[in-house]
């Protein structure tokens, strides 16, 4: 088992000569030759781009040269983002072989300040699914019960992060693809404020709900990343137009005087360890200082089925670019229309297919009113109840996962069940709200569970502050 070194405290010392970048990579390297075969985080290893960043590193160390924030921190990266000269797949065949010629604002971002990225990791094909059961190229497994999944859609980031593969990792969130797999995993995971982060170089699933955020083992760590990644970048048309917040100087603040909503008409369907993490979370932060205050949330149990309209409906056109011509794989067929099918036929698995034909049919002449519209008033009503509850306190408390990680298998060939997973940190994409899952202890066989912190656009001050307070509970 590697050491498990935190970025804060990898930065610190490789900044200060106490430590080398290639000493914490060969570390990390080590745990992936001797789990990734049983765990399968990543779908490529960059180790010899690593070895020479990280040798580059510590040579403008001894030169006494800046070196960054995230000096020598070892970063893993969810296979959607592209990164160049690196293939970036999805995890879907029909993006096989493409490599991009640039990388995207977030990874430019993390290599500007010092860090080193050792690959990408497998996720849900196109983000798409809650266990990262429905790669290409075969599942990931929980480091901490291989029998069990690691959530999703972004279950390799948080694998690599939980096996001690890299220090941290990224991944994106459309309807809980980060918080839900660090709840499984035992991590901090964080979904920002839309438009918080650029999505420039993110490939696409839905445009309108899409966030990038980190995976760590610590509230800090999570701080420290969010501080470098966001910000406006005048390449994203929805990237917000100020700077990145300060929060590393928020953790210590503590809760004294906040008020933390519990929300009294929450979606049923919880197991009983989870929720007995979730009160003991309140408890933690009522003997803090803070005030718990009931809220309502009359919407929040239709957010599931307005998402799996508003997603699918822009999967549909944003999916609509692979077609052999461009990029890719290509299917040789008698004509245009037919190369155009069977390229995706072969190309997209069963659940990419389904929700393109699902989003298709919404979006369909004599269907749109009856689905997107009304869904898009569903959205509508979510945000307005959010906007009501956050009135009457500063953040919201709910599950981030209704169970702990379940077993392999036990959810595929139920599309519906396996949808119920996100129940919780869906209305937060849906609203373009703040949102963090923190370990709080453990439930079923000894597994993690995880606290959803939820807060309103621009609200992730408060959320860390309270998200720090449950870390130090624990």
């Amino acid at each position: 088992m590697t050491t498990r070194r935190t970025a804060v405290d990898v930065a610190a010392s490789v900044a200060a000569g106490e430590l080398t970048a290639s000493a914490v990579l060969e570390e990390n390297l080590a745990a992936i030759d001797a789990r990734e075969k049983d765990v399968h985080a990543f779908n490529v290893v960059t180790a010899d781009r690593a070895r020479e960043r990280a040798a580059q590193i510590d040579a403008d160390v001894k030169a006494g040269r800046n070196v960054g924030r995230l000096a020598g921190v070892t970063v893993a990266l969810k296979d959607n983002m592209c990164t160049r000269g690196v293939a970036t797949t999805c995890s879907s065949k029909i993006l096989e072989g493409w490599i991009p010629p640039y990388d995207g604002t977030v990874v430019r971002r993390l290599a500007d300040a010092g860090a080193v990225v050792v690959g990408k990791t497998n996720l849900d094909e196109f983000a798409m699914g809650s266990s990262t059961e429905n790669s290409a190229f075969g599942p990931t497994r929980n480091p901490l019960d291989t029998s069990r999944v690691p959530g999703g859609s972004s279950g390799g980031s948080a694998a690599a992060v939980a096996a001690g593969f890299s220090t941290v990792s990224f991944g994106s969130d459309t309807g809980g693809s980060i918080r839900q797999p660090a709840a499984l995993c035992g991590l901090v995971g964080v979904k920002p404020t839309y438009g918080m982060v650029s999505r420039q170089g993110l490939i696409a699933f839905g445009s309108s709900l899409d966030q990038i955020g980190p995976f760590t083992t610590t509230v800090a760590d999570a701080a420290l990343l969010m501080e470098i990644i966001a910000g406006h970048d005048p390449l994203d048309s929805t990237s917000l137009p100020q700077p990145a917040p300060a929060l590393l100087p928020v953790l210590s603040q503590g809760v004294k005087g906040m008020r933390i909503g519990r929300i009294t008409d929450m979606p049923e369907g919880s197991s009983p360890d989870v929720l007995a993490r979730l009160d003991a979370a309140f408890d933690a932060l009522q003997h803090a200082g803070a005030t718990v205050v009931d809220v309502q949330m009359p919407s929040m149990s239709y957010g599931l089925t307005a998402y799996y309209l508003v997603a699918p409906a822009e999967a549909s056109s944003n999916l609509a670019r692979f077609d052999g011509v461009r990029y890719g794989l290509r299917v040789d067929a008698k004509d245009l229309n037919s190369m155009y099918g069977d390229t995706r036929a072969a190309g997209f698995g069963d659940e990419v297919k389904r929700r393109i034909m699902l989003g298709t049919y919404a979006l369909s002449a004599g269907y749109y009113d009856a689905y997107y519209g009304k869904a898009l008033k569903v959205r509508r009503l979510i945000a307005d109840d959010f906007a009501k509850a956050y009135q009457r306190c500063d953040v919201i408390l709910t599950p981030t996962s209704p169970t702990v990680a379940f077993k392999f298998g036990d959810k595929t060939s139920n599309p519906l069940a396996m949808y119920l997973c996100d129940v919780f940190t869906i209305p937060t994409n849906l609203a373009g709200h703040a949102a963090m899952s923190v370990p709080f202890g453990t439930g079923e066989a000894g597994l993690p569970v995880g606290v959803q912190v939820l807060a309103p656009a621009l609200g992730e001050a408060p959320m860390f502050r309270v998200a720090a307070e449950l870390e130090r509970a624990v």
